[in-house]
């Protein structure tokens, strides 16, 4: 049986490249689902900067930087992301690979909930030539136990 790995052991870690292909349609009716207007976005010109999270869609476990690490998704909450683009949002048409890493792991000691453990992940976004043109910043909290009243 292996040593159980520390905070420090995820950071770098990253899962598998996905690739992502920005279809039109699904553009489209990610568009309608967050009740926008704008006719860049249902012509697929650009597409909306939260559409990233659809590639979510296109990832399995592989593509985790978990790995076997054992999370407590009762305790995890989401916290905040964060969208940075290198130029302007990618259109329909655009197929882009993506790969998530873990960026920074660190604690601190709640009210309620205990030690909480914050976990930044990065997935970056990079076209056929290999430009990065989007990063997608999210921040997991996990509480160490239940928030008391």
């Amino acid at each position: 049986m292996s040593a159980p790995e520390t905070a420090d052991d995820l950071v770098g870690r990253t899962g598998q490249p996905f690739d992502f292909p920005i279809e039109p349609g699904k553009v489209r009716e990610f568009t309608r689902a967050i009740g926008t207007r704008d006719p860049a976005y249902a012509a697929g010109a650009v597409t909306p900067p939260t559409f990233l999270m659809a590639a979510d869609h296109w990832q399995s476990r592989a593509n985790s930087p978990w790995g076997d690490h054992p999370r407590n998704l009762a305790r995890t909450l989401h916290a905040e992301q964060e969208f940075i683009f290198h130029g302007p949002p990618p259109p329909a048409g655009v197929r882009l690979r993506g790969q998530a890493r873990i960026d920074k792991r660190y604690t601190k000691e709640g009210k309620r909930g205990g030690t909480m453990t914050f976990t930044e992940i990065v997935t970056e976004y990079r076209d056929s030539s290999d430009r990065l043109v989007a990063e997608v910043r999210a921040t997991l909290v996990e509480t160490s136990k239940a928030a008391g009243k």
